[in-house]
């Protein structure tokens, strides 16, 4: 029911009148919601009726009038207010209190009573009337129930996720019995399937919440880690027993612990902030210390000390992945040197190299020695892959295609198969996936939680991370004196914002964006959002008439009118595929961050009819983020160089300029309005750290620090947009919240 809620509401439609009768489910145990929006109305009812057939008041949509069924409306539907998505969340609350507990929550003697008890009371405690009902779930329900709109879910997709999450981590066997899916002609069965049906046609859509493959029993879920951040990695130790693991727990740096099986505790190793690569079979750990981050992925000096305690020792520097041989006497490492990224066993023999704009990390060593598994793609700042292997000589074999998300990989028992965690072919969801060295593959379970797969054990015993990812944007625009939420639906990220600060461009790549993606404008003060278009928004045109946006594989240039007017696409001759857009500031030319074919990305300079392309740099320049900074004139482009380094390219072209006070580590984001200073971020942990460099002297000095509140599970975003006179900006952060599960019975 929640799913098919979030699907409605990722459409824009709030039901108003979620009630038992308006949920049914069909032979093939498909559960349809009906009715939405008060499309078909009834009168309330003058005699009462049966306590599970509330009276339906309606008479309108506008503030004062109140309309819904009585036992199941909002208070905010009941005091007659205006209601967005989060009155069906009530509504729904509503309905699982009388699930988990056989009574309505707010059900008085009459309809004037009860109407008054949704708006006044609190339920009775569910640990009163039903204290079967699990811990986790009661916080869902009361959380739902809560009368402030505002302490309700952001998102119903959340709510939805939250019970996915309750539903498949109680380690209580009954309940995996319960949701045990039947079987079907192919073998592939589905635990829970959601259609939401109405007198709409444009919402009747399946999905798929939970299956599996095969007919075995379920396997078993139990939950490792229990505080409010992220896992990053885990590994088994060589006796399977302890499992070692980073995380940043509550807003703080990653550090690894280690947990015993059955121990609901974990421990620290006191080796400061610290990413997990590897575990030997000799009992020792490979791990990053003081990793940063380039804009693309972590990386760091790798260091390795032993499982027991000790102090660690340096081994290799510009390190992102590695991986122990099994017999634990050498590491595989991917690293970068100069504009290359490098997968070498042993250290400094290559066995394959790729540009830096390319994805290659998450070295596998086989059981068998004989060979080095690892994700990789055609764009490191992209989340998606596809898996391949090299033997020890360096012959490479491709297993998979890409997919939209690959969350990590691990040999299987016996070094037979891959098993990894990758996006569902139908999008809903993450599939645990085996793959063959000859590219056979198989589904191994699906749930629709986004899942990072960590580590198999020798038995067989897998280690998963299930997580809760939101994109929100704050920001400070004209008269604000506090940073404003402008976030839209669940991954809103600021592509751009005007030179007055009033309006903000974003995008919305999350469910509520849908599969291509969604670009919107909106005002500062907080305005409603309005929807422009499909894509990813790039680029606001000076005069603010155009949105320059990108499909999600970059293929598609489409310029989105902010008011009235026509689409249209631009289409260059060749065959390029773009990152990041910038308009000039006479909107006469676009310049643009991309590549031609397979080759290294780079800056272009283009006209907005598509007649014309030119590039302005060479192979190897890297954005901000998928952003680039364009000077007041229009003849600079900031961007980073090959070797990590920003520099000012000229558009007409010819050699870059160096400014001796840009660094490593800087990301141009833009420059002041008369072009002599440039904005910075540098990025930590959790939160940016701004700065303005002054490109004449060089002299460099703080402007801020961008972060939220509250820093659990937070990660810092590149996607910063400021005004040339440094009074108005827009930040988008990243939440990621995640649980550590061990699961068995996967075969």
């Amino acid at each position: 029911i929640a799913d098919g809620l979030a699907r409605a509401h990722s459409a824009g439609i709030v039901h108003r009148d979620l009630k038992p009768e308006n949920v049914m489910v069909t032979k093939e145990r498909l559960v349809k919601i009906l009715d939405f929006g008060l499309a078909k109305l009834t009168r309330p009812d003058q005699d009462g009726g049966q306590p599970t057939q509330g009276p339906t008041i309606s008479a309108g949509t506008t503030p004062g009038i109140v309309m819904g069924t009585v036992g199941y409306m909002s208070p905010e539907q009941a005091s007659g207010h205006p209601v967005d998505f989060r009155s069906d969340q009530f509504s729904f609350g509503s309905l699982l209190y009388e699930m988990a507990t056989g009574k309505g929550p707010f059900r008085r003697a009459t309809a004037a009573q009860t109407l008054a008890a949704i708006i006044q009371d609190e339920p009775e405690p569910i640990a009163v009337v039903n204290p079967k009902v699990p811990v986790p779930l009661r916080w869902v329900i009361e959380q739902c129930l809560a009368k402030d709109p505002r302490e309700r879910y952001a998102s119903t997709e959340d709510l939805a996720r939250e019970l996915g999450r309750v539903r498949d981590h109680l380690s209580d066997v009954s309940a995996v019995q319960a949701v045990s899916p039947a079987s079907t002609r192919n073998k592939r069965r589905a635990a829970s399937a959601i259609a939401v049906v109405s007198v709409l046609a444009v919402l009747g859509v399946g999905y798929v919440v939970s299956r599996h493959t095969g007919d075995r029993p379920s396997p078993s879920f139990h939950r490792l880690t229990f505080r409010r951040g992220h896992v990053t990695a885990a590994r088994f130790s060589a006796d399977g027993q302890t499992i070692v693991y980073d995380a940043s727990w509550d807003g703080k740096p990653p550090e690894l612990f280690t947990t015993r099986l059955g121990a609901p505790e974990s421990r620290p190793l006191g080796l400061g902030s610290a990413v997990l690569v590897a575990v030997s079979s000799r009992g020792e750990m490979a791990f990053l210390l003081r990793p940063v981050t380039t804009g693309y992925s972590p990386g760091g000096t790798l260091a390795v000390a032993p499982l027991g305690g000790g102090a660690p020792r340096d081994v290799h520097e510009h390190v992102q992945g590695a991986d122990w041989s099994p017999d634990g006497a050498g590491l595989a490492v991917v690293r970068e040197v100069g504009e290359r990224r490098r997968l070498e066993y042993p250290p400094g023999k290559v066995l394959l190299e790729v540009p830096f704009s390319a994805k290659l990390g998450n070295p596998r060593f086989s059981p068998r020695a004989d060979r080095i598994a690892f994700v990789e793609g055609p764009d490191a700042g992209l989340t998606g892959g596809g898996i391949a292997v090299t033997d020890l000589s360096g012959q490479t074999t491709k297993l998979t295609s890409n997919f939209d998300f690959l969350g990590g990989l691990a040999w299987a028992p016996g070094g037979g198969e891959l098993w990894f965690a990758a996006s569902l072919r139908d999008g809903n969801g993450t599939g645990l996936y085996a793959v063959t060295l000859a590219g056979r593959q198989r589904l191994l379970y699906a749930t629709s939680a986004r899942t990072r797969l960590y580590d198999v054990s020798r038995d067989g015993r897998l280690l998963v991370c299930t997580i809760v990812r939101r994109f929100g944007i704050l920001g400070v625009g004209p008269g604000d004196q506090t940073e404003r939420d402008l976030s839209w639906l669940d991954e809103s990220r600021a592509a751009d914002l005007s030179t007055d600060g009033t309006t903000l461009l974003l995008s919305e790549q999350g469910a509520g964006g849908g599969l291509k993606g969604a670009v919107y404008k909106r005002k500062t003060d907080g305005s409603p959002a309005v929807r422009l278009g499909e894509g990813w928004g790039a680029a606001l045109s000076s005069d603010g008439k155009w949105a320059v946006t990108l499909s999600y594989d970059g293929r598609r240039l489409t310029l989105l009118p902010t008011g009235a007017g026509e689409m249209r696409e631009v289409r260059y001759p060749g065959d390029h595929s773009f990152l990041a857009a910038r308009s000039s500031p006479d909107d006469r030319r676009l310049l643009l961050l991309g590549r031609e074919g397979k080759r290294g990305a780079r800056l272009y300079v283009g006209d907005w009819e598509g007649k014309s392309l030119r590039p302005i740099s060479q192979e190897g320049v890297r954005g901000t983020g998928g952003g680039i900074a364009v000077s007041p004139d229009g003849n600079h482009v900031a961007a980073v160089g090959p070797d990590g380094v920003p520099r000012l390219y000229p558009v007409s072209g010819g050699a870059p300029r160096s400014v001796p006070a840009l660094e490593s580590g800087d990301l141009p984001l833009r420059f002041s309005s008369d072009g002599r200073r440039l904005f910075v971020a540098r990025l930590q942990p959790t939160f940016a750290v701004i700065e303005r460099i002054d490109l004449e002297s060089g002299r460099r000095g703080p402007w801020k620090e961008l972060r939220p509140s509250d820093a659990a599970g937070l990660s810092p975003s590149v996607a910063i947009q400021i005004t040339p006179d440094g009074q108005h900006y827009a930040y988008t952060y990243r939440r990621i919240l995640s649980d550590l599960i061990l699961v068995d019975g996967l075969r």
